[in-house]
């Protein structure tokens, strides 16, 4: 295995702080989500009270039919999802908002091995008040879900929409508001960085919204044998018209392993319309690393039964196939149809 080595980068995380500080007097603290997965509760967290302790829970249960057109047998999968989010959060004497965020996420997929009973989760302490919300623990998609596109309808998953390197679990974030722009911010244990800026400003009966993100990772060839440090930069914009919304994603990310430095550029794009009871989205992504192509498309459909209940329906298909000085550095190929009864609380 070939990689290469990154010292900590002390100066981002100084300038996290600074900016912090600087504008300590306009910036407002904001709530954190730690799932980061593609299944996400649109419903309100049930809260309680025991006396300045206030319980925060949400979550859902996901049953699934799955069939993947790239097997060799024409099989039906069965597959479960089952997470949560619970919050425990108090204030403090000085205002100050102290939480404890935990989010866990059971997953078993007949059709996928390295799905099939698997158990991931995450964990953070945070601290907010008027400059903002600071938090450590598993903190690495916390600029992800502040800049992303939105997810699709369903059970639509598209694939590649999003940086390849990535950070480590553990580290450091920074979330604030300053007027209409939320900044964040994460240092892992490992001197990645990944940064944010996104602005949602109303307009009669349009919404907008611009997200920009720029971050380093690590990212390990698909035959394992060589690890590439990456640095990226990404653009999404929205438009939001009455039940309608329009977006897209641009980005550019480079990798760099011992004189081997492929290029990626990529962009992603989807609309989203609800009408009555059901919500329909498609999405597609083009990519090219060096000379080599990445696709993927997504169809989702979500149907409401009853409240927190639904019926979802994704078509997903992704594609990407690249090589470069013998090393296999992506080989993916997919067509699966996920059809499922959620429950979301």
């Amino acid at each position: 295995m070939t990689s290469t080595g990154r010292s900590p980068r002390l100066s981002v995380l100084g300038t996290v702080i600074f900016v912090g500080v600087v504008m300590a007097n306009t910036a407002a603290a904001q709530g954190v989500s730690l799932n980061y997965e593609r299944l996400s509760s649109l419903e309100e967290p049930t809260a309680v009270q025991f006396g300045a302790l206030t319980m925060r829970l949400n979550g859902l249960l996901d049953g699934a039919a799955i069939h993947d057109a790239e097997r060799e047998r024409d099989d039906v999968g069965g597959g479960l999802t089952a997470n949560f989010q619970v919050t425990a959060a108090s204030q403090m004497i000085n205002r100050w908002r102290v939480r404890f965020t935990y989010f866990g996420q059971y997953t078993t997929d007949d059709l996928d091995p390295e799905l099939d009973d698997e158990y991931t989760d995450n964990a953070a302490l945070s601290v907010g008040s008027v400059w903002g919300t600071l938090l450590a623990g598993n903190v690495s998609g916390v600029v992800r879900e502040q800049t992303r596109r939105q997810r699709g309808a369903g059970n639509a998953v598209l694939g590649f929409d999003d940086f390849l390197g990535e950070r480590s679990d553990s580290g450091a974030a920074y979330v604030g508001r300053f007027g209409p722009w939320v900044v964040s911010s994460v240092v892992d244990e490992d001197g990645n960085f990944d940064a944010g800026l996104m602005s949602q400003r109303p307009a009669g009966t349009r919404d907008y919204r611009l997200s920009l993100r720029a971050g380093t990772g690590e990212y390990m060839s698909a035959d394992n044998s060589r690890r590439f440090d990456t640095r990226a930069i990404g653009i999404v914009g929205e438009f939001i018209y009455g039940s309608n919304v329009f977006d897209v994603g641009l980005g550019h990310e480079r990798f760099s392993s011992d004189g081997l430095n492929p290029d990626r550029w990529y962009v992603s794009a989807g609309v989203r319309r609800k009408t009555g009871m059901v919500t329909l989205s498609l999405e597609g992504h083009y990519g090219r690393i060096g000379e080599h192509r990445e696709e993927s498309a997504a169809l989702g459909i979500q149907y409401d039964i009853a409240r927190g209940l639904s019926g979802n329906l994704g078509v997903n298909y992704t594609r990407a196939e690249a090589e470069f000085d013998g090393t296999r550095f992506m080989d993916t190929r997919q067509t699966r149809t996920v059809l499922s009864i959620r429950y979301s609380f």
